[in-house]
C-alpha cells in the first residue's frame, strides 16, 4: 500500500509541476528543468504499468531506466552551480547548504535507476505469483516470495546494493526510484503555489 502511495504522490507532483513549463528559464536552470522534465515523463510513463493498469514491457522499463541514468548522478549534480537561481526556478538554498546530502540522492537516483533496469527482467511481483500459482497448482509459492524480496525495501533503502535489483519485482525497485524523488523534493524543491 505504502508503495502505491509513493508511486502516486510522485506521479502527482510531477505532473503537476510538467504543466508549469519552463517560461523565462535559461542557460543551466533551463538545462536542468529539462532533465527533471524528462524525469517526471518517465515517471508518468511507467506508473501505469507499475500499477498494472497497462501492460508491463521490460523493454520501455528499460529505456525509461535509461533515461532516468542519463538524467541522475553526476549529469543531475553539474546543472546545480552555486547560485544558478532564476524567479522561475523550485530550488531551495537547502541544495548547497546540504550539498554532500543532494549529491548522495542524486547519486542513489542512478543507482536505483540502474536496478530499476536490471529489475526489468523480473517483471511485476503480481505476474511472478500468478505463474507461480499456476506452475504448483494454486499453491503457496507467489504469496510466500513477496514479502521476502521486499524485505529490506521499506526501512534500509539507503543500504540497497545493485545487485538486490535483479531479483526484485519491477514495482519495487520503480518504488525505490520514486522514493528517491520524493525525499529530493521534500528537502531541495520549493513547493508549487
Amino acid at each position: 500500500m505504502r508503495t502505491g502511495l509513493v508511486i502516486l504522490t510522485t506521479a502527482s507532483i510531477i505532473a503537476a509541476t510538467a504543466a508549469l513549463a519552463h517560461k523565462g528559464a535559461t542557460g543551466v536552470v533551463l538545462e536542468r528543468m529539462q532533465g527533471m522534465t524528462a524525469l517526471g515523463d518517465v515517471v508518468k510513463e511507467l506508473t501505469p504499468m507499475m500499477r498494472g493498469r497497462t501492460p508491463f514491457d521490460a523493454d520501455q522499463v528499460r529505456a525509461g531506466a535509461d533515461v532516468m541514468v542519463t538524467h541522475a548522478g553526476q549529469q543531475m549534480t553539474s546543472l546545480f552551480p552555486e547560485g544558478s537561481v532564476q524567479p522561475v526556478s523550485k530550488v531551495l538554498p537547502s541544495v548547497w547548504e546540504d550539498w554532500d546530502e543532494f549529491v548522495e540522492l542524486a547519486e542513489q537516483l542512478e543507482l536505483r535507476a540502474e536496478g530499476l533496469k536490471l529489475s526489468a527482467d523480473v517483471g511485476l511481483a503480481a505476474s511472478q505469483a500468478d505463474q507461480a500459482a499456476s506452475m504448483m497448482g494454486g499453491g503457496m509459492m507467489g504469496s510466500d516470495q513477496a514479502p521476502a524480496m521486499g524485505g529490506g525495501m521499506s526501512g534500509s533503502g539507503d543500504m540497497m546494493t545493485i545487485d538486490m535489483f535483479a531479483t526484485m519485482p519491477t514495482e519495487m525497485a520503480f518504488a525505490a526510484v520514486a522514493q528517491t524523488c520524493s525525499a529530493c523534493h521534500q528537502k531541495f524543491r520549493a513547493e508549487d503555489g
